[in-house]
């Protein structure tokens, strides 16, 4: 502003000599203000576009911060819920962790209760079968000792008798009168009279009678007996049928919820990696909104500044206009000009001799010192042709030297602020340019970096992936077997039970049926022999010990099979709930990092396309600035030596006109 101040005012300062040019058709105060005034109009605009841009890039501001605030507030109100969720997948899985391990105690202690309640039973029954057999085996013997008796068989009486009184259910005052009345002696009732025979036959009948009160009595007890192991065998069976059903429900909780706990502990892996994405896409919004705040402020800032600026410059320049434009500048310019140029040219015209004065040749000596001195060839030149020329035309052609040179100093003016111009705007360019590729290229590398990783994690997830599918493949194809297995050994261990005491009961009703054949036979053993024969007591017991032995081999067989079963079904659930979860982990991430990796080629595409399309834009500045080097930059002389040369050509030429005027110089 103040160089166009300046330049005004220099060229008001020769307004007398431009208005003497007859060709002139625009006097240099003109000029001055067409050009203040082409210098204002640009202003005006410059100011007004930029005030156009700055209101875009405002709005532009505005705009995404609203979007970024409303998407990071919704991200907020996502990870919150993400977090509850969690926690609450977490609460579930530990709550149904603690009910299946409560089941599986239920499911321990109704098992132990089955087995405790089984023993329990068995031992009563085998006190049922010994006692049962004691009742039968006296009921059996009292019935036959009263047919003998009923028979009248003497030997056949005595030996019946003394059968009951070996057993230990008769009581002992039942067996001391059958002591007492085989104490009798038959014989001696042949050496009395027939009364002492009814005697003996009468005392006979009183054993019978005695005899069978007590079948009476042990049929009796028989019979509650055997009602009290009926509904002791009822009770055991409710029992049995009530812990196995509480055991099947339990069984069917307990695999339910384990199933649920698995679809709980997925829903949180989905839930932590989405969380995981939230965070980091939020993180990712607040940096972008804190960076374009502040970018935002800056620019306001700046814009603010040149908007004041700009306002100052328009203020002043129409302040000079108006200050040229005034009576003061462009009005005496009009009204003094003129005359002062008709004064010096009658003035001269006077001193004109054959077209030749001493002045003339004072300047022409004086030209060519100063040309000496500033090494000027226009100098030179000027005082060749002065030196030759008339007087009035010396004058004229000085005249039009200095605003030649004056014009050309304005030229050079304008061209070197035009110049200072584009090479800051060009190096501003280059500049923007070279640090933008510079950018884009490091971005560049590092996305290229970035998805190389992606690449190689994801191909490593997808091994992982597929070794978890092949062992769990592999786990349900040995589960499978190996519960085939379990299955078909359980069943056998069932069936083997099952003949083991069908065989056991086969021997046992056997060897007693051969017992009491022998008892009551009570034959006298041949010599050979040191008892009477009873069967294979000795190898009986040892079979039937056997036996006991299998079954209980094979009832421990089954359970233990059931309790390996058990177990091994357990370990493959919860092997296949982790692989499960550890899966769905995976192939989220999987999916995330396919997604970034997809994300980050198409911001790559996209960087690759800037970049060609900013080294394009930097090669133009480039060449632009080699085509503004010959004019602006490469010149042997520096514009302010060519000002300052300049600056003392005019002079000299002044001081020639004064030469020539007539008036003295220092």
């Amino acid at each position: 502003m103040k160089a166009a101040l300046f330049l005004a005012l220099a060229l008001a300062s020769l307004a007398p000599t431009a208005a003497e040019t007859a060709e002139s058709k625009v006097t240099p105060v003109q000029k001055v203000i067409q050009l203040l005034q082409g210098m204002l109009e640009k202003g005006k605009k410059e100011k007004h576009d930029e005030e156009v841009q700055f209101s875009a890039f405002k709005q532009f501001c505005d705009d995404t911060k609203a979007e970024k605030t409303r998407l990071i507030a919704e991200a907020n109100e996502l990870i919150a819920k993400l977090k509850a969720d969690i926690e609450k997948y977490t609460q579930d899985a530990a709550q149904l962790a603690e009910e299946i391990k409560q089941h599986e105690e239920d499911i321990a202690t109704w098992n132990g209760d089955i087995k405790a309640a089984t023993k329990v039973r068995d031992g009563e029954r085998a006190d049922y079968d010994i006692t049962h057999k004691d009742y039968s085996e006296s009921i059996d013997a009292l019935q036959r000792a009263i047919a003998v008796l009923k028979e009248q068989g003497y030997d056949r009486k005595q030996a019946s008798l003394l059968q009951l009184s070996s057993m230990t259910l008769i009581p002992q005052d039942a067996k001391r009168t059958i002591d007492a009345f085989l104490a009798q002696d038959p014989d001696a009732g042949l050496e009395v009279s027939a009364p002492e025979a009814n005697a003996y036959e009468f005392q006979s009948h009183g054993i019978i009678e005695m005899l069978e009160k007590l079948l009476d009595k042990f049929i009796d007890e028989r019979t509650t007996l055997e009602k009290e192991e009926m509904n002791s065998q009822h009770a055991f069976d409710m029992l049995l049928q009530d812990l196995t059903a509480q055991i099947a429900q339990a069984t069917q909780d307990r695999d339910e919820k384990t199933a649920t706990r698995a679809k709980k502990l997925q829903a949180k892996a989905e839930a932590e990696a989405q969380l995981l994405d939230t965070i980091a896409s939020r993180d990712a919004d607040q940096k972008y909104l804190d960076d374009l705040t502040a970018l935002c402020a800056q620019k306001a800032s700046d814009f603010a500044s040149r908007q004041e600026l700009r306002a100052g410059e328009i203020e002043a320049i129409e302040k000079a206009i108006e200050i040229i434009s005034g009576a003061a500048v462009a009005g005496n310019a009009e009204k003094h000009l003129p005359t002062l140029l008709q004064t010096s040219a009658s003035s001269l015209a006077q001193l004109r001799a054959d077209g030749r004065s001493p002045a003339q040749a004072r300047v022409t000596q004086y030209l060519q010192d100063q040309a000496r001195v500033l090494d000027s060839r226009v100098l030179s030149a000027l005082a060749v042709r002065v030196s030759d020329s008339p007087f009035k035309k010396v004058i004229k052609m000085i005249k039009e030297l200095i605003v030649r040179l004056m014009e050309e100093a304005n030229q050079e003016a304008e061209h070197k602020v035009w110049c200072d111009e584009q090479l800051s705007v060009n190096e501003q360019t280059r500049k923007e340019k070279t640090e933008a590729v510079e950018t884009l290229r490091a971005e560049i590398d590092e996305l290229e970096a970035s998805i190389a990783q992606l690449a190689e994690q994801i191909a490593e997830l997808a091994k992982a992936i597929a070794a978890l599918d092949a062992a769990m493949a592999k786990a349900t194809a040995l589960r499978q077997a190996e519960k085939a297995k379990n299955v078909e050994t359980i069943k056998d261990a069932q069936d083997a039970q099952t003949a083991v005491a069908q065989a056991i009961v086969v021997l046992k009703e056997f060897y007693e049926k051969a017992g009491d054949a022998t008892a009551l036979v009570q034959q006298e053993p041949p010599v050979i022999f040191d008892s009477p024969y009873k069967g294979m007591q000795s190898e009986n017991g040892g079979v039937i010990g056997f036996l006991e032995v299998i079954e209980s081999d094979f009832a421990r067989l089954q359970s233990e099979t059931e309790a390996a079963e058990a177990a091994s079904q357990k370990e493959y659930d919860e092997f296949m709930t982790d692989s499960s979860v550890d899966k769905a982990t995976k192939v989220k991430d999987s999916e995330h990092k396919t997604a970034k990796k997809q994300d980050q080629e198409q911001t790559l595409a996209s960087k690759n396309e800037d970049v060609v399309n900013e080294q394009k834009e930097l090669d133009a500045a480039l060449a632009y600035f080699d085509k503004l080097k010959p004019s602006c930059v490469d010149s042997h002389v520096s514009y302010e030596d060519r000002v300052g040369r300049r600056k003392e050509e005019i002079q000299s030429l002044q001081e020639a006109l004064k030469i020539l005027n007539g008036e003295d110089i220092p």
